[in-house]
Parts: structure tokens; sequence; C-alpha cells
């Protein structure tokens, strides 16, 4: 478990992250985080919540129709 500092930003509050915790999730300056609610709490992921819903879907579609794919693909 890390500890995280929180600090001034202008009129708001930041979260500063170690470099280990950044290395782990392989965020760098400028990246986008998400802070969404779960069952035990919040989480906070570099992964956009909505964007994996479709790509969940996508993999549905996919699978079922692999073979349309395939050959359109030629």
């Amino acid at each position: 478990m890390l500890t995280l500092k929180l600090t001034a930003v202008g009129n708001s509050i930041g979260v500063v992250l170690p470099k280990e915790a950044l290395d782990k999730l392989h965020l760098v300056k400028g990246d986008k985080m998400y802070l969404t609610e779960s069952p035990d709490g919040f989480r906070l992921t570099p992964y956009d919540p909505s964007f994996e819903k479709q790509m969940t879907e996508a993999r549905k579609i996919m699978k079922k129709r692999r073979n349309v794919l395939h050959e359109l693909a030629k």
C-alpha cells in the first residue's frame, strides 16, 4: 500500500503519486486517470471504464462474426 499526499494546485487539491506508482501504472505527466466508485470504495485507474465497456462489446461481436471479418480482411 502506498500513502498519497494531497497538495494545493491553484484553487483545487491534487494528489501526488510516487514515481513507483507511476511506473507500475505506466503513466507520465499529462496522462488521464479515472476515479470510479466500486462496492468497496473508490478505484483510481488509468483505464477509461466507458472505453473498456465498448471494447468488451466489440470483442463479443468479433468473436461471433469471426468468419465474416476474416472474409472482409481479404
